[in-house]
C-alpha cells in the first residue's frame, strides 16, 4: 500500500494485546480518537477520513480482531474469541497500550457494534462515540421480519455451522466481495483500488473468512447473551453519541435511528441521515466530516 498516497503522515504498526496482533496506523496529533471498521473491509475504508481528522486529533486506525492483518483466533463450539466483549479488549487494549486512558471513537458496521460494547463495558474510557449505519444487534434481532431477513440475509448464511459458509465464499472470494459490498448496486471502481487491494489481501489470508463467519456466529449467539445481560443490568450508553447512517442503505427505511438508540443510551444522542449508501466514510466523507466537526 502506498502510504504517501493514501494515508499521509500515518506510521504502520502491528502491536501485541493480551496474546493477539493488532495492525494499526496512527497519525496526527492533538486528543485520541479511535476508528474502527467494518466487514468485509480493513483500517483502509477510513484512507478519506483519517488525514482530515489528524489534523486535530491524534488517529488511531484499527484491524479488529479477525479483519484485515490482525489476530484471528480459531473458531471454537461457543464463539467467544469473536464476541464483541472479547474484541472490545482488543481494542481498549491497544489504546491503553498506547498511552490513552480516554479517547473518542468513529465507527462502522462491525466495528461500530464492537464500539457499542466498547462504550457499555468501558464507559469511563469512551469520551464520544459515532456510529454508522447500524441500529444495535439485540434490535435488528428482536424485531426481525421478512424485510430484514432478506436484506441482510448475509447476518443469516454466515452464522451458519463451520466450515460451511466459509468452504462456499472461499470457492472465489472477490466474486464474493463484490456481491456482499453491493446492496446497493456498484462497479469494481467503487472502492479506490488500494483500498479494494487491502480488502482482498485480508480476505485471501488464511483465517479470515472464518473468522468472519465466526463474528457472525458470535453476533446471533454470545453477544445477544451479553446485550440481554446489560439491558437486565441497566447498562447505557453514557457518552455522547453520535448515529449517522445512509439515506441510500436500509437502516433509515426499517428503523427510527434516533429514537432506537435513545432506548440503548443515557446520554444525548445525536444524528442525521447522510446522502450516501452503506459505505459512509468511502461515498460522503465530506458530508461525514462535516457531522463529525461538530461533534468531536
Amino acid at each position: 500500500m502506498n502510504d504517501t498516497e493514501f494515508f499521509p503522515g500515518f506510521d504502520l504498526h502491528t502491536a501485541s494485546i493480551g496474546g493477539h496482533e493488532v495492525r494499526y496506523r496512527i497519525g496526527g496529533s492533538g486528543p485520541p480518537l479511535l476508528l474502527l471498521h467494518g466487514n468485509p473491509q480493513t483500517h483502509a475504508m477510513w484512507h478519506k477520513l483519517a488525514p482530515v481528522l489528524a489534523r486535530s486529533h491524534r488517529v488511531i486506525c484499527a484491524d479488529i480482531r479477525g479483519y484485515g492483518f490482525s489476530a484471528k483466533p480459531p473458531p471454537s463450539a461457543s464463539h467467544l474469541a469473536y464476541s464483541k466483549q472479547e474484541m472490545a479488549r482488543d481494542a481498549h487494549g491497544l489504546m491503553g497500550q498506547l498511552g490513552f486512558a480516554r479517547y473518542s471513537i468513529i465507527a462502522h458496521d462491525r466495528g461500530a457494534r464492537l464500539a457499542h460494547r466498547m462504550a457499555l463495558q468501558y464507559p469511563e474510557a469512551v469520551e464520544r462515540l459515532c456510529v454508522m449505519d447500524i441500529v444495535p444487534t439485540l434490535h435488528h434481532f428482536e424485531h426481525a421480519d421478512m424485510a430484514f431477513a432478506m436484506g441482510y440475509y448475509h447476518w443469516f448464511s454466515l452464522a451458519q455451522p463451520h466450515p460451511g459458509p466459509e468452504r462456499m465464499i472461499e470457492q472465489n472470494v472477490e466474486l464474493w466481495f463484490d456481491i456482499h459490498t453491493s446492496r446497493e448496486p456498484k462497479d469494481r471502481s467503487f472502492f479506490h483500488p488500494l483500498a479494494r487491494a487491502d480488502y482482498l489481501a485480508a480476505l485471501s489470508e488464511p483465517g479470515t473468512v472464518t473468522a468472519i463467519c465466526e463474528d457472525y456466529r458470535a453476533a446471533a449467539s454470545l453477544d445477544l447473551e451479553h446485550d440481554r445481560a446489560s439491558r437486565a443490568a441497566g447498562q447505557r450508553i453514557t457518552c455522547p453519541l453520535l448515529v449517522l447512517w445512509g439515506s441510500k442503505g436500509r437502516i433509515g427505511a426499517w428503523y427510527q435511528p434516533l429514537a432506537v438508540w435513545r432506548g440503548y443510551a443515557s446520554g444525548p444522542v445525536l444524528g442525521h441521515a447522510v446522502n450516501s449508501g452503506h459505505y459512509l466514510a468511502e461515498e460522503a466523507p465530506e458530508e461525514v466530516l462535516a457531522a463529525l466537526g461538530g461533534f468531536i
